[in-house]
């Protein structure tokens, strides 16, 4: 009897699936609450992570396989088994060190705190490592998502947000003052030259 072979993950190239709605649209099928924020906002950005990187990456900052097995198997029943899941890290996961900090930053300020709103906090981390607005980086269909998720679940920290700065603007902004590095040079957002950088529409 021959001893059997090891098995060898598979490592499939970034690729959407067939069908409407690609990655996201395949979960939103598994979800046991489709209509709920929490899953629709961990199938949006599990999903472009999946599309950007394929299925053999980890697709949320800071979640190892075992969560996020576990986080599949409790929103998305059926797709903790996809067979190229394994534990291999982004290399934009593993270059951004202030990413560690912005997860700290977001789960101190949960509304909820249980495990699937910590996972959230991880969620929204993972859009902050796109170069596009963060709800379109977190594949939302609007701005206004994003803000029903940050005054709704992080509202200790959305309320700090008086001016409606752009909400990645805004968690970096938090971070600095909160080591107390002052990046802009302006004396205040009103007469900054970047104005529009960091506050006006993000459609």
């Amino acid at each position: 009897m021959k001893p059997s072979s090891p098995t060898v993950p598979l490592r499939a190239p970034p690729v959407r699936p067939a069908g409407p709605g690609g990655f996201r649209g395949l979960l939103l099928k598994l979800a046991r609450r489709p209509d709920d924020l929490v899953p629709r906002v961990l199938a949006s950005v599990i999903g472009r992570s999946w599309t950007q990187r394929g299925l053999q990456c980890l697709p949320l900052y800071g979640i190892d396989v075992s969560d996020t097995r576990r986080l599949l198997a409790r929103h998305f029943p059926g797709a903790e088994w996809l067979p190229a899941l394994h534990a291999t890290i982004p290399p934009e996961f593993s270059e951004a060190i202030e990413m560690d900090d912005v997860v700290t930053l977001l789960r101190e300020h949960l509304s909820i705190v249980d495990q699937d709103h910590l996972w959230l906090a991880n969620a929204v981390a993972t859009g902050c490592l796109g170069a596009d607005h963060l709800w379109q980086d977190m594949d939302l269909p609007s701005r206004g998502m994003l803000s029903e998720l940050m005054h709704g679940r992080f509202t200790s920290l959305a309320e700090r947000n008086t001016q409606d700065m752009k909400w990645k603007k805004f968690l970096y902004k938090q971070l600095c003052e909160r080591e107390q590095i002052r990046v802009c040079k302006a004396p205040s957002c009103g007469v900054c030259t970047d104005y529009a950088v960091c506050f006006g529409p993000e459609e």
